[in-house]
């Protein structure tokens, strides 16, 4: 790539082929520099360091994982949404394990924009529930952790006992969307 084609944008799309061909410890300055043909130094123009580049590459698969999971749910609503949006979150995941493992799991602003979107959808299937402000956000994190925490150990080979892994999902599905349909009893009643 001469050296004049690189911007931000570039410098992501570089990052995450050595991502997707490597594996997330592939990923340095160095070795984006060498598949951009520059010397390291030069990527300073368009990054500041290691961690703004994660940052960045974070936006991108943020809304890329953003975009997959509103076309799952869009026209669906109550359980279809919820079973479509955590099918789709970890179909993704299956993928692109490795720009899953290289997501920056944080608030960030530059994944504000991305982030913001996908609470929305998230929020938008929760309100077929009844959830909205405090209850939207404590069920949001719960689904997410439930949704990242088995995406992360499929795609890590973590689950070794033999009973198909499609049922183990299912039973997830039916568990978040029962919980989800189950008032929630205020802690020490």
């Amino acid at each position: 790539m001469p050296r004049a084609a690189l911007s931000p944008g570039a410098v992501v799309d570089l990052a995450l082929a050595i991502v997707d061909e490597g594996s997330p410890a592939a990923l340095t300055l160095s070795a984006v520099a060498g598949r951009a043909g520059v010397a390291t130094p030069s990527l300073y123009k368009h990054v500041r360091n290691l961690a703004e580049l994660r940052d960045l590459m974070s936006a991108r698969i943020l809304d890329d994982l953003t975009d997959e999971v509103g076309r799952a749910v869009l026209g669906r609503s109550a359980d279809e949404a919820i079973r479509a949006l955590m099918l789709a979150w970890r179909d993704w995941a299956l993928r692109h394990p490795h720009r899953y493992a290289v997501l920056v799991q944080r608030p960030e602003p530059r994944t504000a924009e991305a982030g913001e979107r996908l609470l929305g959808i998230v929020f938008a299937a929760l309100r077929a529930y009844g959830m909205e402000d405090a209850a939207a956000v404590h069920a949001t994190r719960c689904l997410r952790a439930a949704l990242h925490g088995f995406a992360v150990l499929e795609a890590e080979g973590a689950f070794g006992l033999p009973e198909r892994l499609e049922e183990s999902f299912d039973l997830l599905i039916h568990m978040v969307i029962s919980g989800l349909r189950t008032p929630r009893r205020p802690p020490g009643r």
